[in-house]
């Protein structure tokens, strides 16, 4: 960690406690699965498969190519600077707090969203079980689990990803052997090899592969999350980049697999009944109305997870922002005593799912979520770049790829899916990040101080 930011939690009045250094690396890989989801793929597979023309399979494996790079320079920033702060940090420390500052506002928005979404999903999920609960009790039942178990410690949040994850992959470990076992009585076992599950024309059709991968890039976000645990983890130099990008390639296997069968046992992507929810035709199909019901259920055991982990992932990044002063120190960084997490950023997390979910439909949260994600992915390449091969002049025969052309790469790609986000996602995003730039202005007084000169609380 860095030693301005020792020198700030060390002075921070209102942190009570520190966060315990419990997780293992097993529990970050655990930990990035369980917010990726091997379940990822279900929602928006009809919608990949369209557009890509039936390349979904190719499309996630050119998406795993531009993530990997992102995901290598969140491991090698992470390295340097081992900070719950993640992405804010590692901008912070390699350009200037201003700079940071706007990254960690970007991916509060980010960090917001993914428990929020999680939280509007699992609510109607439920309701279609329970038609006679109103969807505003489901969505106070599911807020409050999820806040409960991120109060109570980041080893209960662990034990419960175990759970979820078994139960998960369980799932998609049911639905490839269901989609083989029916392409193989339909169509034969030499069908259960073809080309059709990965270029269905026979060729590569470029334009809609690319469409697809920035699609299929949805199945990633949230990776980073990992990056936030660092101050949980027992070895963060060496854990959390290794888990960053082991995940990456273990969740496009998942999804990469599931495809290429999803796409043999329905072999026209141009017949799905609805786009939006296509596997669960599929399922239906290879599996009946078991098969039917069992994807539901872990649709919603996913979004649980996924807001469980988005949450954990959010307090900790305002507990380092908090903890530099640059937002509330009195709200967000504050550690339990007793439990050793940021307790006060939980709830206000919550607070801000509950409001959220109750005010806003799910299409509007999707849509805003890659907003955040990648600025943070871009200013995190940029980062590597700006501190590895500017600041330490890192530029021999074999850094040159891992410190410039690999994060440079990874830029790149994040920009060209960024600009291709919806119009209504760019208008909020950039709303969201004006907000982040008057308050900028405010504790700066128009930048004539530095951050570091910002000591106070505008709530005091």
């Amino acid at each position: 960690m860095s030693e301005s930011v020792q020198q700030v939690a060390a002075s921070n009045p209102s942190s009570t406690g520190h966060i315990r250094r419990v997780l293992t690396r097993w529990d970050l890989i655990l930990f990035g699965l369980v917010i990726l989801s091997p379940t990822a793929v279900y929602p928006v597979y009809g919608i990949i498969q369209q557009v890509s023309q039936g390349q979904a399979a190719s499309s996630y494996i050119v998406a795993m190519i531009a993530m990997l790079f992102t995901a290598a320079s969140y491991g090698k920033m992470a390295s340097v600077y081992p900070s719950a702060g993640s992405t804010y940090t590692y901008v912070q420390q390699s350009f200037s707090p201003a700079v940071g500052f706007i990254a960690g506002w970007a991916m509060i928005l980010d960090y917001f969203l993914i428990p929020l979404e999680s939280v509007i999903y699992s609510a109607l999920t439920a309701q279609r079980f329970l038609p006679a609960i109103p969807y505003f009790v489901w969505v106070l039942v599911f807020t409050a689990g999820i806040t409960i178990i991120n109060v109570r410690g980041i080893r209960i949040l662990a034990r419960a990803n175990t759970l979820m994850m078994a139960a998960m992959t369980v799932c998609a470990v049911l639905f490839v052997a269901l989609a083989a076992h029916y392409v193989w009585l339909h169509y034969g076992a030499a069908s259960l090899i073809s080309p059709i599950g990965l270029l269905p024309h026979g060729r590569i059709s470029l334009g809609p592969m690319m469409l697809g991968a920035s699609i299929a890039a949805l199945s990633y976000i949230g990776f980073d999350a990992i990056s936030t645990l660092a101050e949980d983890t027992l070895h963060p130099e060496k854990d959390i980049g290794f888990s960053t990008v082991l995940v990456c390639i273990i969740q496009t296997l998942i999804c990469v697999i599931t495809v290429y069968f999803a796409a043999l046992a329905w072999n026209n992507y141009q017949t799905f009944p609805q786009v939006e929810t296509a596997i669960l035709d599929i399922g239906h199909r290879i599996g009946g109305q078991v098969m039917f019901l069992i994807l539901t259920f872990v649709l919603l055991v996913a979004g649980v997870s996924s807001a469980l982990t988005g949450q954990a992932g959010a307090s900790r990044l305002l507990f380092a922002m908090g903890r530099d002063r640059v937002i509330s120190n009195t709200l967000f960084g504050y550690i339990h005593p007793r439990y050793g997490t940021p307790t006060r950023g939980i709830y206000i997390t919550s607070a801000a799912s509950l409001a959220g979910a109750l005010l806003m439909n799910f299409q509007i949260a999707v849509e805003l979520l890659n907003f955040g994600a990648f600025v943070g992915f871009i200013l995190v390449n940029l980062s590597v770049i700006q501190h590895f091969y500017i600041a330490q002049k890192q530029r021999g025969a074999r850094t040159i790829f891992s410190n410039l052309l690999f994060p440079l790469t990874g830029a790149c790609v994040c920009i060209y899916v960024w600009l291709n986000l919806s119009v209504h996602a760019k208008v909020v995003g950039f709303i969201w990040l004006a907000i982040g730039a008057t308050y900028l202005l405010i504790i700066t007084r128009g930048f004539k101080n530095k951050l570091s000169q910002w000591n106070g609380d505008l709530y005091k």
